[in-house]
């Protein structure tokens, strides 16, 4: 491709010429397609050029929402001085971290081994054959404050690769021999106890900010696989203490700035303790691990409070985060217009001129909307000072809709509009359980049109899954979280609707995880498939993150499958990836809440629940019972006439059971023991499983 062919002109008379990343397809890499820096897409061709000339890698992994990105793309990559040093120099690659998050992994491990910390943007420097010598996060132009600048960091590089080469060529190779024996020692295992599981949970009392919930110090983030451990944890052990934690955080962050007041969703973190200055980029996988949070808070308390923000959150993401086509996008930024927060902060004055002046004091007091602010002069809406919050207010929903409409046409918020494999199954796991909870079709519907989404554009010819869609295109072999968080969808839509296609692909998505990731040798699951291309080492990554881990995921629903089909295979696998997480999690569980609730599912007493019936609309009863019942160990089925032989064949021990009396006909079994098959679901809700 004849590259002056993208030449455009800024309006001051100066041609800009993009670089090679004009052609790729996501939004981070196009923001940077016409930066001075000749920047490669992480590809052969990179490699082979740095290898040729000679010259060290240099590279910038980043998101198209990541507000820093854009203060080191500003200052530094805009730049024409770096520009020109890098051009010399170095040979460029940008990573996009949500296209490619086996690379991300990688080089992130390095940046946290060398330097202590992580974070975006990530630098690397590194030699041809991909070996890391240098790491950090973002980097200013000039030195200042004691911080080494961009500039002073490529001269003194490119000194040393002249003159002392050999020096950066071993330092590489101790790097990545470090990190190849470091994921080679995750060799052990253990026993997965209910010591550990308590362990955990004393660890996050022990970090609970008992003045406004959530754990440890600022910045503070929602980490929503936490609050579900410790909520489910809390219903097993009927332990009210650690359900105040849960409870005692969904309010406060609800009450903060983080959420949105005005158009719903939250942000990314929170800067401040009280929840409310947030780094306002909000993210798809955020709010759908949010929404589940307060659904099954929901489901067990009964508090309205929880199921209003769960509709919050959904009213959201199909107002601003939902293609046509069914998929999720992946999110929204922090900056509009270069300045981080502008679309989401008011003046009273503002808000008085968009609703007058009776209407505009009310919502200025309701929302602590003052002349002082609380952020640069203006005000983030937030709830913090409400004595009491009533869930629905209408009169403020309907200025909210004014105030919305206004601020939408006020300042603009880049979108990142690719649609992930992960992120998106999260969403719908999301709303696969709020179609359960909340009896809502349309939300069922909604995650329906996602899962056929991504069976048409995001799964190969073959079955296999893509990591990304955008633009007509999808691309890059599935990773083990695009897997395990897909089946856990699939599974959650089944639980739903007892729709049994998506059992059975659930089953498949599973066995094709276990094909591909599994370590045949040590237990676990790799972070990227035996055939897709080979990096430095290949990680198994169990942290659970801003994100649960693949690894923690991937032990859930194959414990769930072994649950629903007694397949000892299944078993099998489930137990050697509950030994596998127990070796790696026992010395800090509290930072394994995905394992721990997986944990959850082997330690404590299940219900399974099988309900007979001719058609599915003859089980209000089953539906009602799931939905107002909060039982995490429980798992059910549903046998009508047309599912009979097909779940049969999924399912064995179901071909023994039969209607009896004509009617719906349910047959329990509670910690392995099984009660005699009845008419009458009632008897379920007073069946002990917690203990």
């Amino acid at each position: 491709m004849n590259t002056t062919e993208h030449a455009t002109n800024n309006g001051q008379g100066i041609t800009k010429i993009p670089n090679k990343l004009i052609t790729e397809k996501s939004p981070y890499l196009l923001q940077h397609a016409y930066n001075p820096v000749n920047w490669y897409p992480w590809g052969p061709e990179a490699f082979e050029i740095a290898k040729t000339d000679n010259k060290p890698i240099f590279l910038s992994i980043g998101y198209s929402t990541c507000h820093w990105c854009h203060v080191m793309a500003h200052e530094c990559f805009e730049d024409r001085d770096v520009a020109t040093l890098l051009n010399q120099f170095y040979i460029c690659i940008k990573v996009d971290k949500e296209e490619r998050p086996d690379i991300d992994n990688i080089y992130m491990s390095v940046c946290q081994a060398v330097t202590g910390q992580g974070g975006w943007p990530l630098t690397i420097l590194m030699t041809s054959d991909q070996k890391p010598f240098y790491a950090a996060t973002y980097i200013p132009k000039e030195t200042r404050n004691q911080i080494p600048g961009l500039i002073d960091i490529l001269m003194q590089v490119h000194k040393q690769w002249v003159n002392n080469q050999e020096a950066l060529l071993r330092s590489g190779d101790q790097i990545t021999n470090t990190l190849k024996r470091e994921y080679e020692s995750k060799k052990k295992t253990g026993e997965a106890t209910k010591e550990l599981i308590s362990l955990a949970v004393t660890q996050f009392k022990q970090n609970f900010d008992h003045n406004y919930g959530g754990f440890g110090n600022p910045p503070k983030f929602p980490s929503p696989h936490n609050l579900i451990f410790l909520l489910r944890y809390a219903c097993l052990e009927n332990d009210v203490q650690t359900l105040f934690l849960v409870e005692a955080t969904l309010e406060h962050m609800y009450r903060g700035g983080i959420f949105d007041h005005i158009g719903y969703g939250f942000s990314r973190y929170s800067t401040d303790a009280k929840w409310l200055v947030p780094h306002f980029e909000k993210m798809l996988y955020d709010n759908a691990l949010l929404a589940i949070t307060y659904l099954e808070a929901y489901q067990y308390t009964k508090k309205d409070l929880y199921r209003v923000v769960s509709e919050q959150i959904f009213d959201y993401i199909s107002k601003e985060m939902t293609d046509r086509e069914g998929g999720f996008y992946s999110a929204q930024d922090a900056d509009s217009e270069g300045v981080e927060g502008k679309y989401y902060v008011f003046t009273p004055g503002e808000i008085n001129e968009v609703l007058g002046e009776e209407d505009g004091s009310y919502f200025n007091n309701y929302f602590d909307i003052t002349r002082a602010g609380n952020f640069e002069g203006a005000s983030i809406p937030n709830l913090i000072h409400c004595k009491d919050i009533r869930p629905k207010n209408e009169k403020i929903t309907r200025l909210c809709e004014k105030v919305y409409s206004y601020r939408l046409n006020r300042a603009k918020l880049h979108k990142d509009d690719k649609i992930l494999t992960s992120w998106n199954a999260l969403m719908i796991t999301a709303y696969a359980k709020a179609a359960l909870i909340l009896q809502k079709e349309s939300y069922a519907d909604t995650a329906k049109k996602a899962i056929d989404f991504i069976n048409t554009k995001l799964t190969t010819d073959t079955g296999r899954l893509y990591v990304r869609y955008r633009d007509g295109d999808a691309a890059y072999f599935g990773h083990i979280d695009d897997y395990a968080f897909y089946c856990m969808a699939l599974l959650s839509m089944y639980e739903a609707t007892f729709d049994l296609s998506y059992l059975s692909k659930a089953i498949s998505i599973a066995d094709q995880m276990l094909d591909q990731f599994w370590d045949m040798e040590h237990g676990g699951f790799y972070l990227y498939a035996k055939d897709s291309e080979q990096l430095i080492y290949r990680p198994k990554e169990v942290y659970d993150g801003a994100i649960p881990a693949g690894n923690s995921v991937a032990a859930y629903v194959l414990q769930r499958i072994a649950s629903i089909t007694t397949n000892t295979r299944y078993q099998e696998f489930a137990t050697k990836q509950m030994s596998f997480l127990a070796g790696q999690v026992k010395d800090y569980p509290v930072g394994f809440s995905f394992s721990m609730l997986a944990f959850l599912g082997t330690l404590y007493p299940t219900k399974e629940i099988v309900c007979v019936c001719d058609e599915k609309e003859e089980c209000e009863d089953l539906f009602s019972y799931l939905a107002t019942h909060y039982e995490p160990n429980t798992i059910s089925l549903l046998k009508t006439s047309k599912s009979a032989e097909e779940l049969s064949k999924i399912v064995d021990y179901v071909e023994y059971y039969h209607i009896l009396n004509d009617k719906p006909t349910y047959y329990i079994c509670s910690n392995k023991t099984c009660a005699p098959p009845s008419n009458d679901l009632k008897g379920c809700s007073s069946t002990d499983t917690n203990k």
